[in-house]
């Protein structure tokens, strides 16, 4: 059983950055894609980045240019780096995995979330 841990959210006043970190611990997930989505209020549940087992990386329109995802397959982590957070941004960040299903991907796991909370 795989799971997926999220931290390093947290209250920040807009401009300044969070880096939440995802831990994925049960089995090694160096062959999945794996992904941050978030979750803002009174929207659906949106992907900002992934990245595959190569090294490939997708950003949604929703990363604006302002967020960055790495990968450090030897330790199961993906890190998603959010500079300059608006309050836009504010809302639950989640961490998953899953594995490509042409032409689309399957996310088989999920984190329970990290919240993010921007003010003004």
């Amino acid at each position: 059983q795989v799971q997926l841990r999220e931290s390093g959210g947290g209250a920040v006043q807009a401009g300044a950055p969070l880096r939440p970190t995802c831990v994925a611990t049960g089995k090694p997930l160096s062959t999945n894609v794996m992904a941050w989505f978030r979750q803002t209020p009174g929207k659906e549940r949106e992907l900002i980045a992934l990245v595959g087992s190569g090294g490939t990386i997708e950003y949604s329109d929703s990363a604006e240019d302002r967020f960055i995802i790495t990968r450090n397959s030897s330790k199961n982590t993906v890190i998603l780096q959010a500079n300059s957070l608006n309050i836009r941004d504010t809302g639950i960040y989640y961490c998953a995995a899953g594995r490509i299903a042409f032409p689309n991907y399957k996310y088989d796991y999920w984190g329970l979330g990290t919240q993010v909370t921007v003010s003004s």
